[in-house]
């Protein structure tokens, strides 16, 4: 895969957008984008059934829920991926206090492996192979995390709090390549890792679990920056997810900030500065609404190749601070605030 720099310092620029407040269908019955899902949402309310059925578009439907569970002493994330023509699945964990990675991946051909439901909500994840097993379930108020791999058990409750508001996006490149995605940020997390049989409990309050949710139908190569975060700052809960590059030029942003249950949408495509040739160097995000400096304290790389197509991605852990303006044009400070950026390239 080429290494050619990703461009920096894109100047930012407001947007437009739509808010839905109603149930809707991401697809039209000929499998093309309905334009009446264009737009974001504060609840997961656009029904993408038609994402992943029988043969239409079929190599270029992706469908995934990743979740990332951040505490003080660690970081874990679990992955349910279906590709059409594969299968990608992870439990990886960092030690924060030594930086000791465990990583259990699976891939595999086609997608028998992985069940997702259609629509957000409307069932369980599963994911079945030998070195991962990933269960993940929606319960009263909440969701059950759960994994096992042959060093790493997890059994994890992601809490959603009442009046709790998540990110959703959809994002239009064309009629026939378009995604939904739901950046759902700082939500009480609570439960036990079990590393090489010994129990690590989460601490209580200061433990955050963050999902993203995609059903959609990319093109071949797109490439893209992100940052997020979760915890408190200020006396407040804050949460936020920042997008780059992969949604310019489509008149959608995947920026939102989450203060207490609440969110706010961040309209614009946001100026990324960072330097591939050393990652460990601070980031910075700006924009008419966000002025954040991220610095990283633990780099991750990660690879994937197939017969059909690779995936390289570059993710850093570490703290944001600066400030994000609300809705209602207060700027909220942030503190190092703990969580990630990443830039990561495709070509599938």
């Amino acid at each position: 895969m080429a290494e050619t720099p990703l461009p920096q310092a894109i100047p930012s620029r407001p947007l437009p957008e739509r808010e839905i407040t109603s149930p809707v269908l991401l697809t039209l019955p000929d499998g093309h984008l309905n334009d009446d899902a264009v737009g974001w949402t504060r609840a997961p309310l656009v029904i993408t059934d038609g994402i992943g059925r029988g043969a239409r578009a079929w190599g270029r439907s992706r469908r995934w829920e990743q979740w990332t569970v951040t505490t003080t002493t660690h970081v874990v994330t679990l992955t349910v991926s279906d590709l059409d023509y594969a299968a990608l699945h992870g439990i990886w964990i960092v030690d924060r206090r030594s930086g000791a990675e465990i990583a259990h991946d699976s891939v595999g051909l086609l997608a028998g492996s992985a069940s997702l439901p259609g629509t957000l909500g409307r069932g369980s994840v599963r994911a079945r192979t030998l070195p991962v097993r990933i269960d993940i379930d929606e319960i009263e108020n909440g969701t059950r995390l759960r994994a096992v791999g042959e060093r790493i058990r997890v059994d994890i409750v992601a809490h959603r709090p009442e009046g709790h508001e998540s990110l959703g996006v959809v994002v239009p490149w064309s009629r026939r390549r378009f995604l939904y995605t739901v950046k759902d940020v700082a939500r009480p997390a609570e439960g036990t890792l079990y590393i090489d049989g010994r129990p690590q409990p989460l601490p209580a309050a200061v433990s955050w679990a963050t999902h993203d949710h995609g059903r959609g139908r990319w093109p071949r190569t797109p490439a893209w920056s992100s940052g997020t975060a979760s915890g408190v700052t200020d006396g407040r809960v804050v949460g936020f997810h920042l997008g780059g590059r992969w949604a310019d030029g489509t008149g959608s942003a995947p920026n939102g900030l989450l203060v207490d249950g609440r969110l706010s949408k961040v309209s614009e495509e946001l100026t990324w500065e960072y330097s591939p040739e050393e990652w460990m160097a601070p980031w910075q995000v700006r924009g008419d609404t966000v002025d954040l400096t991220f610095t990283p304290e633990h780099a991750r790389t990660s690879s994937v190749g197939t017969t059909f197509g690779a995936s390289t991605a570059k993710q850093l852990f570490g703290t944001w601070s600066g400030r994000v303006r609300d809705e209602n044009t207060t700027w909220i400070t942030v503190t190092d605030l703990f969580g990630s950026a990443e830039e990561i390239r495709t070509r599938w």
